[in-house]
């Protein structure tokens, strides 16, 4: 019977030491009016050397805020892998107006976004994560734990959507060229009430990544965060990613449950029309027609 026992707790221990959670908490600053407390993170950031290229205030979530920096290393990364790994180019920082900080965890983040190429990339995230670490402070993880094991091929539930589901097209166009030019202008017009928060372009690997703000205060990102938990802000904002012609994002019951693997399958029913949402408004955004369901 204690043996039993002792391998079962081994078991458990063994798969505890292996999952890995989606964000770290990092050290607090002071608080204050949101943009404020955003300017002291990005003080920090850029100290540290990472490169500040979009601010965000999510719409529908007063007192939270989202800064996205590039680092230098993970750009060469991604330039060496190509093709969809251009969705993780931006690293994103959530900031409360009590001070709270947090931010990507980047072990979670690209297992799941670089999946076979991660192994390649290892060095890379790791000194990344050391270098988020001493900017902004690392006080634990939260917001769930997946296996790493599980994340390359990461599903919420069986059945559902993963990084290559077809469900992530938007629109094709003619050329890469002619898919960044329809995406920026659509940004530039606030197409479907929707604005830019940042852009990596790889013109020379066709590859390039958009963060897109959804603006409409009844179909924006703030009415189905504030149900599922507006603590896991740092999963923000949504992205459109090109490869070649083809404009796509991450189908959203894979790309929500990425960033909120805890939530249970009642809070989800709750959005269960906000993948479509968010698809219509980024294929919209993309320069393509309404989807629907």
């Amino acid at each position: 019977m204690h043996k039993w026992l002792g391998a079962l707790a081994l078991m458990v221990f063994s798969q505890m030491a292996w999952a890995v959670a989606p964000y770290v908490q990092g050290d607090r600053v002071a608080a204050g009016e949101i943009h404020a407390v955003m300017g002291q993170v990005e003080g920090k950031l850029s100290k540290a050397g990472f490169d500040v290229i979009g601010r965000y205030a999510p719409p529908g979530l007063p007192g939270y805020g989202v800064l996205v920096v590039t680092d230098d290393a993970l750009l060469g990364t991604i330039r060496n892998l190509g093709g969809a790994s251009i969705v993780g180019a931006a690293i994103r920082i959530g900031v409360k107006a009590d001070g709270s900080v947090s931010y990507i965890n980047p072990d979670y983040w690209y297992r799941a976004y670089f999946r076979a190429g991660f192994k390649g990339a290892e060095k890379t995230v790791k000194a990344l994560q050391a270098r988020l670490a001493k900017a902004l402070g690392a006080r634990g993880t939260f917001g769930g734990d997946v296996a790493r094991a599980d994340l390359s091929e990461y599903q919420y539930m069986f059945g559902m959507e993963s990084f290559e589901s077809d469900k992530n097209l938007l629109v094709e166009h003619l050329s890469f060229e002619d898919a960044v030019e329809a995406i920026r202008s659509h940004l530039d017009h606030s197409t479907a009430k929707a604005s830019k928060v940042y852009e990596v372009v790889m013109a020379d690997k066709k590859v390039a990544v958009f963060g897109v703000a959804m603006n409409d205060p009844k179909e924006g990102e703030g009415w189905w965060v504030k149900v599922i938990g507006a603590d896991n802000v740092a999963a923000l904002p949504y992205e459109i990613y090109v490869v070649g012609p083809r404009a796509s994002h991450l189908f959203a019951r894979y790309r929500i449950a990425l960033g909120w693997p805890a939530v249970g399958m009642g809070q989800f029913m709750r959005i269960v029309e906000a993948p479509y949402i968010i698809q219509d408004t980024l294929s919209q955004v993309a320069g393509g027609a309404v989807v629907g369901k």
